[in-house]
């Protein structure tokens, strides 16, 4: 059964995204509260005899494509009926002015925007010319934390799956925040599968560490690649969340929290925030596993925002 509060914050939000769009952002919502998935919406609409790949389905809830063509527009009609939503809720959002999406490129949001960092990060980042799209689309990302017996984040392992929407992309941009006290000098960045490790720069005042994972391919447009790098901190005090903040929509995130010391925490939950300055929303308790001594949050559907796992020592 749904989580209360998740179907409540879910409906909230479908109900202002329809109000507002745009088009991309109501259809998400739209996924989300009626907990669809896509492959389930497909079938949905090939029975009312509309062909529609879940590729193109993804590309629209992303904003990386808009529906004109007129089978296009039939299959938008459909999926109002198939997500309960009014008559033409969807459609008027398509005929919003301004609202014709780059082809190759989803809505972003800036990671100051997200996360509340100081220009600290943006001059980081600009220290290895790196934009904030850097043509790459997350299909899967699966992100493992280890705390330590200090109860300090020790290290954290990433295992990323990315399609590229950009001719001759060839790294990734890694982004980590230490927490108070942490000592982004002595952080490690390791590179540990299909890539290796470029340039490195950190600031001292935010604790935020920055570094390129060199490919070994030039990827071309609509290309995969799999990669894997590990961070190793341990510099900072004790640790009561780790949180992850997306600027594109698309893809699933998982996230698994393991607990290393002696003493394990009395309560943990997983959340979900515009920002990182805004109330949390969707939160929900979760069950710290015995024998594996963690937790963990998996999102199917990634929206731009901030997710994460927190959790209370006494």
């Amino acid at each position: 059964m749904p989580h209360a509060g998740h179907v409540d914050a879910a409906t909230v939000r479908l109900e202002e995204a329809l109000r507002t769009g745009p088009f991309a952002l109501a259809l998400r919502a739209a996924l989300a509260a009626r907990r669809m998935p896509l492959q389930r919406v497909q079938h949905h609409l090939a029975r009312r005899g509309v062909k529609l790949g879940v590729t193109s389905l993804s590309y629209w809830q992303q904003g990386a494509r808009r529906p004109q063509r007129p089978e296009s527009l039939r299959a938008v009609r459909m999926l109002e009926e198939i997500l309960q939503l009014p008559q033409d809720s969807l459609i008027r959002l398509l005929a919003q002015p301004g609202g014709r999406a780059d082809p190759e490129r989803p809505p972003a949001r800036s990671y100051r925007a997200i996360t509340g960092e100081s220009a600290a990060v943006e001059s980081l980042l600009g220290e290895l010319d790196a934009p904030l799209d850097g043509g790459l689309h997350t299909l899967s990302h699966h992100e493992g934390v280890r705390i330590g017996a200090r109860r300090e984040l020790l290290e954290r392992d990433s295992h990323h799956i990315v399609r590229a929407h950009k001719e001759g992309v060839d790294r990734y941009v890694v982004i980590h925040q230490g927490d108070p006290g942490c000592a982004p000098e002595r952080v490690e960045v390791r590179a540990l599968e299909n890539c290796r490790r470029g340039r490195v720069r950190w600031d001292g005042d935010s604790g935020v560490v920055v570094a390129e994972l060199l490919f070994d391919v030039r990827l071309s447009m609509g290309d995969t690649h799999v990669f894997r790098y590990g961070i190793g901190d341990g510099t900072a005090g004790e640790a009561t969340e780790y949180m992850r903040g997306f600027s594109f929509a698309g893809g699933q995130y998982a996230l698994q929290v393991r607990f290393t010391g002696e003493v394990l925490p009395v309560r943990c939950h997983r959340f979900a925030r515009l920002t990182a300055t805004a109330p949390p929303s969707d939160r929900r308790e979760l069950t710290l596993s015995g024998r594996h001594r963690s937790v963990h949050l998996v999102e199917t559907d990634v929206t731009t925002g901030i997710l994460g796992i927190g959790w209370d020592w006494d």
